[in-house]
């Protein structure tokens, strides 16, 4: 479940995409919170995704307070991948905010892709061509939709793909951060 902040007016209907840079991923089943009715007033817009994999292609980041364990994984591995290999260099979490939101908002709040190589894309990341979505999972590629996945066929690893998840993400993935993905992709 995702957290942008207070999007919604009284009347429930959505009236901007964010409040600010801090987007996070919430783990639904936490402490068993329950948030119906959705959309409350002066409580934060629920939005909910397939699976970890695609809340990092939407350009969230996992909340510290329902899911400190993969937080403290996501943080180890921004490390990794963003201090040019100095694991002691220290940086906030609003830094990150903000470097992620670079990568996935465009001035005037397009979102932010970019084109590689599929050979160049680590599992977890989500890219798409010619408009379909497709996750690479376990050396596999899947078709993405809102209720699962779908094996789909292979591409040559020379295609050139819109890269949906966010570039600093992609570096996560690299450095060795796995997404958790749908039971739909472990086909």
């Amino acid at each position: 479940m995702g957290n942008r902040g207070i999007l919604h007016d009284a009347e429930r209907k959505v009236v901007k995409h964010w409040t600010g840079k801090a987007w996070v991923a919430c783990d639904p089943s936490f402490k068993a919170i329950d948030r119906k009715p959705l959309f409350q007033p002066r409580r934060y817009s629920e939005l909910f995704f397939l699976d970890e994999a695609t809340a990092y292609a939407a350009g969230h980041r996992p909340c510290a307070y329902c899911q400190r364990e993969r937080f403290n994984a996501f943080k180890s591995a921004w490390s990794v991948a963003h201090a040019a290999g100095n694991a002691a260099t220290t940086f906030s979490i609003k830094d990150v905010d903000a470097s992620l939101h670079e990568d996935r908002v465009a001035r005037g709040g397009a979102k932010v892709t970019y084109t590689a190589s599929l050979r160049d894309l680590p599992e977890g990341a989500i890219f798409e061509v010619d408009g379909v979505a497709f996750l690479q999972n376990r050396g596999r590629l899947f078709k993405w939709s809102f209720t699962g996945y779908s094996l789909a066929q292979a591409l040559p690893g020379s295609a050139s793909v819109n890269v949906l998840t966010p570039r600093s993400v992609v570096k996560l993935f690299a450095a060795g951060l796995p997404a958790r993905v749908h039971a739909s992709a472990s086909v």
